[in-house]
């Protein structure tokens, strides 16, 4: 099978940004290229053209590959509703929330669907890049897994091991995550990337050196760190925790513990003089130019948090509520078939007229706008009253004519003058961006030479 398995040794270490890089690099060179991730857990998700769920990071590696999204890049997505539970969404459509033992207990049940997906994107697509999660190595979870190395073995893949830098101990993670790997599933790791670095790059020698030494497995690259891709973050360990100081349009954005769809905001993030703060605490609240109830997959749950915290929201205050935000702002959340709680009604915040009902039917649908809907609830009432909106939609700050447009209107109800200056750089450009850092700091014809492929 023409397959490439990029692992890590770790959540967060790059595996969704460097399968965008080669999905990008190889689409340059005319190959026709597909991601691919058997179990993606994630609150960033997203609705494919036909109206399935997947996990932002494939929809994100389907653009840069320049092919449509499809429900078989992602077979199997798992939302967290709690520290227990998930909602499983199998080929872009919700089956039910389940605890772990009872998804361990179905995975049987769902391999051959991982399986028929791979097969069939490998059937119509000169290079499948496949995506790991967290890492090969939980060997508590090794006999149940259904994403790494059980993948490789099913398409006798080739398997690049990405290690973090920035974390310490990267030798030792890469060495590590190889040693507990049985011999067969070892056998697959033909290379490690080592990703985030930062200072002089011979500061790092004779490490990989030594790891090849010691392993039998080269190095094929050294990534230097790179600021603010451009691109989505899979999970909130990528939401960003610096801000610009004394921005002059303030935008705060309550952090729920379950916030989902979070890159709503990097648009905004990225807009000069603008500045987004992810807010858990009141205290740290202050009088921004804008709060944002961000999306969130237990509105209740979330609704309850925010009171518990003591967030006293006022008609007073600019607010905007999407998705799930924009359910709390309403007066009564109901639930009556236990969709989602085991409440039948909840008491909203008040600031808008607005009921919303939870049905079993969960609505996903791409816009014309270029946005999408993801949400389970009916709402019935306005979208806006005075300081305070409210919208279903997400991806609503992607159009610049748009998000702009809000811009002026905060600094010009702030008296104060906002130079947005040129447009921020598209995602294409973006992509091509990543692209050529990649190339220029791995072995990227040695990586494609793993699948017999010259790039």
């Amino acid at each position: 099978m023409p397959v490439l398995m990029i692992q890590g040794t770790a959540s967060h270490v790059g595996k969704s940004t460097l399968v965008a890089a080669l999905c990008r690099i190889a689409s340059n060179a005319g190959y026709r290229v597909a991601p691919f991730k058997a179990q993606n857990m994630s609150l960033n998700a997203t609705v494919t053209p036909d109206g399935g769920e997947i996990g932002r990071a494939q929809y994100t590696q389907a653009e840069a590959a320049r092919v449509v999204p499809t429900v078989q890049m992602n077979p199997i997505l798992l939302k967290p509703t709690d520290d227990q539970r998930s909602q499983v969404i199998v080929l872009g459509r919700a089956i039910g929330a389940e605890r772990a033992a009872e998804y361990f207990e179905r995975r049987d049940s769902l391999w051959p669907i991982i399986c028929e997906s791979l097969d069939a994107l490998v059937s119509s697509h000169d290079l499948v890049v496949v995506e790991g999660a967290g890492s090969p190595a939980e060997i508590n979870l090794a006999s149940r897994e259904i994403v790494n190395m059980r993948v490789a073995v099913h398409a006798n893949a080739p398997v690049v091991l990405v290690g973090d830098i920035e974390r310490g101990g990267v030798f030792a993670s890469l060495y590590g995550t190889v040693a507990l790997l049985d011999d067969a599933e070892r056998n697959l790791i033909r290379g490690f990337v080592i990703n985030k670095f930062r200072g002089d790059p011979s500061l790092i020698e004779p490490g990989p050196t030594m790891l090849a030494e010691r392993t039998g497995i080269p190095t094929l690259g050294v990534i230097p760190y790179m600021a603010d891709l451009g691109l989505p973050e899979e999970d909130t360990l990528g939401v960003p925790t610096d801000h610009i100081a004394s921005p002059i349009i303030d935008i705060a954005v309550i952090k729920f513990p379950h916030m989902a769809n979070f890159d709503d905001f990097d648009p905004l993030r990225r807009e000069r003089g603008v500045g987004v703060r992810f807010v858990e605490r009141v205290e740290h609240l202050g009088t921004p130019d804008l709060i944002v109830l961000p999306g969130t997959k237990t509105t209740v749950a979330d609704l309850e948090w925010l009171r518990g915290r003591g967030f006293a929201l006022k008609k007073e205050m600019p607010i905007l509520g999407i998705c799930g935000g924009y359910q709390m702002l309403g007066r009564e959340i109901r639930d009556p078939l236990h969709v989602e709680s085991s409440h039948d009604c909840v008491e909203g915040l008040g600031l808008l007229p607005v009921v919303t009902t939870f049905e079993p039917a969960k609505t996903t649908k791409r816009l014309p706008s270029g946005g999408y809907e993801i949400h389970n609830g009916i709402s019935d009432g306005p979208l806006a009253q005075g300081n305070i909106a409210g919208t279903y939609v997400h991806g609503l700050f992607d159009d610049p004519v748009h998000r702009r447009a809000m811009l002026r209107e905060l600094a010009a109800r702030k008296g104060v003058e906002l130079d947005l200056g040129p447009l921020p750089p598209t995602k294409d450009a973006a992509f091509d961006a990543l692209a050529d850092h990649v190339s220029r700091h791995c072995d990227v014809p040695a990586i494609f030479r793993l699948v017999g492929l010259a790039c």
